[in-house]
């Protein structure tokens, strides 16, 4: 379980990708098997803080000036496997969709345009060197998007309550090959039952940025900070990744009323967790 930090940066949530060493070029592999060597390794709340500082001198550093050499390190069957934080590039793609999340005065008041712009066009820049780059790390804020649960199951749960020195902690790890075999009889299953939309959207991405990895990788889905705002027995009680699998199953069978009851309990979970974004 992570350590209580004095500093605590709750909303976010995780979906990360782990890949064996091997996976690397060469010129990457001897970097991160140094540092998996490491006796202590920085947590997501030390990746979100310092992200968070770079926003604090006039003007902010919208995305940092160098990537980051950080990454999160599992052994998983005595594989050694990294996820590289790559703050940099997930900085530029998260900009991008901020015109989506804040009206325009409140975004040119936090980042000014001018400072969007400049940034928008190293990204470009960068691209075109880099066509083939993607993040380890996907972020939400405020909930897990529903498919994010589909990629795992609810025995793979880990959940701990925390105490003075260590933190809370909701979590799902699952192999790469299962979290694809997933989102292939998902998609099977939702074409058959229902219209296409922003659920289906959505598992299709996922699905595509899972083909990207090593089939070795493991895939974890991680409650981060949010585990911080929500109560201890509303976090016991989460077993969305189980609603997910129910309300899927029930489409294949045919069953609409137990499809809508899952999607209902998982409505009233996640709007109350989104009420709580309200209230801050």
């Amino acid at each position: 379980m992570p350590k209580v930090s004095s500093v605590i940066v709750p909303y976010a949530t995780y979906l990360r990708v782990y890949e064996p060493l091997a996976a690397f070029p060469e010129s990457e592999r001897g970097h991160w098997a140094r540092y998996a060597r490491r006796p202590e390794h920085p947590s997501y709340q030390d990746e979100l803080r310092r992200s968070l500082a770079d926003l604090l001198p006039t003007p902010p550093v919208v995305v940092p000036v160098q990537e980051s050499a950080d990454a999160f390190v599992l052994d998983v069957d005595g594989v050694v496997c990294v996820c590289p934080w790559r703050t940099r590039l997930r900085g530029w793609q998260a900009l991008g969709g901020l015109a989506d999340e804040l009206p325009p005065p409140v975004l040119d008041a936090v980042l000014p345009p001018v400072v969007r712009r400049q940034a928008g066009q190293d990204y470009e820049r960068w691209l075109a060197r880099n066509p083939d780059a993607r993040p380890w790390i996907r972020t939400a804020t405020w909930q897990v998007p529903l498919n994010w649960f589909v990629l795992v199951s609810d025995e793979e749960r880990e959940y701990a309550k925390g105490s003075a020195e260590e933190a809370p902690l909701l979590r799902y790890r699952t192999p790469m090959v299962q979290a694809r075999r997933r989102v292939a009889r998902a998609l099977r299953t939702l074409r058959d039952s229902i219209e296409e939309g922003p659920l289906i959207d959505g598992l299709v991405d996922v699905g595509r940025w899972l083909e990207e990895f090593h089939p070795r990788s493991l895939v974890e889905l991680d409650y981060g900070g949010l585990v911080h705002v929500v109560p201890a027995d509303a976090l016991e009680g989460d077993h969305s990744a189980a609603d997910v699998a129910e309300g899927i199953d029930a489409l294949r069978r045919g069953d609409g009323l137990a499809a809508g009851a899952a999607y209902g309990r998982l409505v009233d979970r996640w709007r109350t967790v989104r009420d709580r974004r309200s209230a801050n």
